[in-house]
Formats: C-alpha cells, sequence, structure tokens
C-alpha cells in the first residue's frame, strides 16, 4: 500500500528539479490531443409570428375604450402595411404565479381589427380586456390566418 502511494507522490514532481510538474521549465511539456473544432451548424429561423408591443387602450382625451387595445408590430411603418396584419391572431403571453395545467405561462388571445393612425399602429380585440400591467410588455402578432 506504501508503495502506490509514494508512486502517486513522485508522479506530481519533477524528477530533475523536485519542483511540481506543472511549474518546472526543466521538464518536458506535454503535448494534449485536441480535437478539430467544426463550424457551428446555423440553424433556419423557426419563429412563426411578428414581435410586437402592446401600447395601450384605444382612447380620446377623456375616454378610454379598454376593449379596444393598441399595439405596434416590428417593421410595420405605415398603415398599408398594417393592413396585411387585419385578421392575425395575437397572443400575449405572461407569466402567472402559481402552476396550472403544468406551467405557469398563460396566454391571452386576441385578434387584429383595423389599423389606427398613419404610423402602422393597429387595434385588437382580446377575448378578456388586456390588463394595464401589460402596457409596453412584448406579444406576439401570428401569421395566421394567412389571406395569400
Amino acid at each position: 500500500i506504501l508503495a502506490q502511494g509514494s508512486a502517486r507522490i513522485n508522479s506530481l514532481f519533477c524528477v530533475l528539479c523536485h519542483n511540481r510538474q506543472d511549474s518546472c521549465k526543466m521538464a518536458p511539456a506535454k503535448t494534449v490531443a485536441t480535437k478539430k473544432k467544426y463550424p457551428a451548424k446555423k440553424k433556419a429561423v423557426s419563429r412563426l409570428y411578428a414581435k410586437g408591443t402592446i401600447l395601450g387602450y384605444k382612447r380620446s382625451k377623456s375616454n378610454t375604450y379598454a376593449n379596444t387595445t393598441l399595439l405596434k408590430v416590428d417593421g410595420v411603418l405605415t398603415s398599408k402595411d398594417a393592413e396585411w396584419y387585419l385578421g392575425k391572431k395575437v397572443a400575449y403571453v405572461y407569466k402567472g404565479l402559481k402552476e396550472k395545467n403544468g406551467t405557469k405561462f398563460r396566454v391571452m388571445w386576441g385578434k387584429v381589427r383595423k389599423p389606427h393612425g398613419n404610423s402602422g399602429v393597429v387595434q385588437a380585440k382580446f377575448t378578456k380586456n388586456i390588463p394595464p400591467k401589460a402596457f409596453g410588455a412584448p406579444c406576439r402578432v401570428m401569421l395566421y390566418p394567412s389571406k395569400i
């Protein structure tokens, strides 16, 4: 048993200068075989929705209409571009406190109804009104149902 222990200790120290092998300058450098590195394969983008932002409720100077929500879809700059999204489904994905159906994530579904103004904002109606906590939060504008 003693011989095995001393062999293990001797392998840690250099035979030439009696220093630790990792700090010894006299011992020959160890060659370590390295694997060839191949470039990572690029995956195709599989996002089936356009990113959007919930701006708030439709409103006038003194009234708010909570049953209609204003959305800004990324990359849509004119009302003519916004017309393509009419009828598309919208999902507001948020995280709840308690787990339901095996997940904490919940979804509120809606539908894009019509353009709002000239800057690409759209109006959407959700099955239940969006809570004010969601203002400024991201949403997903699905690319279905398709009219093409």
